[in-house]
């Protein structure tokens, strides 16, 4: 009896205990950067958009943004890529748990020079599959804001706004110009 070798059971249990207690601390830790680098990757697909919408106005466009216009949704996205200014994920309408959601008016002469504007909001918002905590929108000028989302969705009020007349723009009681935090 005295020659067996290897571990006990309570040796065992000592083992796993540690290594629960360690996946408890990491675990919430490698969620929270998950959304963190998701958040940052809505805010960069957004600056591409309004980089990319400002080169199909100036070239394919002719002076317009892509898109149907007073339409929103993802057209103008999807021709953004059909034009190869942005890449398949983003003009599919999402990208890293973000959904983005587009609008644009048209130039009209004596009434508003073309505009668009486009929201990123996270397809998850609560709970721990949350893919971010963030509504992002930018706009024609070029301004990232962003809204934080309160429990249960109670601050979401980021949306589309505008009309043919005033021109495309970010709408909400709860933004915040990005940088400005």
């Amino acid at each position: 009896m005295k020659n067996q070798k290897g571990f006990s059971l309570i040796e065992l249990l000592i083992v796993v205990v540690i290594i629960g207690i360690i996946a408890a601390i990491a675990i919430p830790n490698l969620l929270a950067a998950r959304r963190s680098a998701n958040e940052g990757s809505a805010a960069s697909s957004l600056r591409t958009i309004h980089g990319a919408s400002a080169t199909w106005q100036a070239t394919i466009g002719n002076g317009n943004f892509p898109g149907t216009a007073g339409t929103a949704g993802i057209t103008g996205l999807q021709e953004l890529g059909s034009g190869n200014l942005v890449d398949s994920v983003i003009a599919a309408g999402g990208k890293s748990g973000y959904d983005f959601d587009y609008i644009n008016y048209d130039f009209s002469v004596g009434t508003n020079p073309a505009s668009f504007a486009c929201t990123a909001k996270p397809d998850q918002a609560t709970g721990i599959t949350a893919t971010g905590t963030r509504n992002f929108g930018i706009a024609t000028d070029g301004v990232l804001y962003s809204e934080a989302r309160g429990a249960a969705g109670t601050t979401n009020t980021m949306a589309l706004a505008g009309d043919a007349a005033t021109g495309a723009s970010i709408s909400g009681t709860g933004l915040t110009v990005m940088g400005q935090q």
